[in-house]
């Protein structure tokens, strides 16, 4: 076959791609703007944090905070709840797949800075996990008498503030002082083990992190949040974790 009719064979192919991909956008858009305009028409204060094409054809997944997702037809007309599954070999819980993939986004766009880190030493981390946490919590606690050992394991573990009982708490305080803290990681410690730390105050992230907490779903402390977005609950031996994060 000549080499120009080849060419022009993939030309073609190439501008319907192109073409067929930018309808699919352009209908998304308009859906998506439809969808939202008729939820806020019924709804105007409903927060929706997202809107995005979902697994099953012609249908629009919307996320609200706490991790709730409303299922919602193309024309905005209709909407279920609950989570979707696929099934192939096993059960997917396909709702779930997709909370990760918006709280990695979320997770991966919080500045470091903002966090209380303890790491293993640069070069050695294997994994991390991103942990909502709270001073009082006893759970919380025995997590954090695992860092040294899941440290030595290669485990990064990256605290953010989730004082349960909300902000201007005793509890909340105390997670204000230790961010505030000449050297958080250390008052941290203190703290978790029950010692006093000076009181300190500063322009600090820990109602920010504590609302955020809300919007991803946290309702319960230790919260950890693995690289992919994977939420799991409670406390874990470190050799526990290790082996769910894949790295034993």
């Amino acid at each position: 076959m000549p080499i120009f009719k080849i060419f022009s064979r993939f030309t073609l192919f190439v501008l319907f791609v192109n073409t067929f991909s930018h309808v699919a956008l352009a209908e998304d858009d308009k859906a998506e703007a439809l969808i939202r305009e008729r939820l806020l028409a019924a709804r105007p204060d409903i927060p929706i944090l997202d809107i995005q094409p979902a697994q099953i054809p012609g249908f629009y997944d919307v996320y609200l905070p706490a991790g709730q997702v409303l299922h919602f037809t193309a024309d905005g007309k209709h909407f279920y709840t609950g989570d979707l599954y696929g099934v192939t070999d096993e059960l997917v819980n396909l709702t779930e797949s997709s909370r990760s993939v918006q709280r990695k986004e979320v997770v991966d766009s919080i500045d470091e800075s903002q966090m209380v880190i303890f790491s293993p030493p640069e070069g050695l981390v294997k994994a991390t996990v991103t942990v909502f946490t709270d001073i009082d919590c006893v759970f919380c606690r025995k997590l954090h008498d695992e860092v040294p050992e899941l440290n030595r394991l290669g485990i990064a573990v990256r605290y953010l503030a989730y004082p349960r009982s909300g902000p201007n708490t005793p509890s909340y305080d105390k997670l204000v002082s230790a961010w505030c803290a000449e050297n958080p990681k250390m008052a941290l410690t203190r703290a978790k083990a029950g010692q006093d730390i000076p009181a300190a105050s500063c322009e600090n992230p820990v109602t920010a992190q504590y609302e955020l907490g809300g919007r991803l779903g946290i309702n319960s402390t230790p919260s950890m949040i693995y690289e992919d977005g994977t939420l799991a609950r409670g406390f874990m031996p470190a050799g526990e974790l290790a082996e769910a994060l894949g790295i034993l």
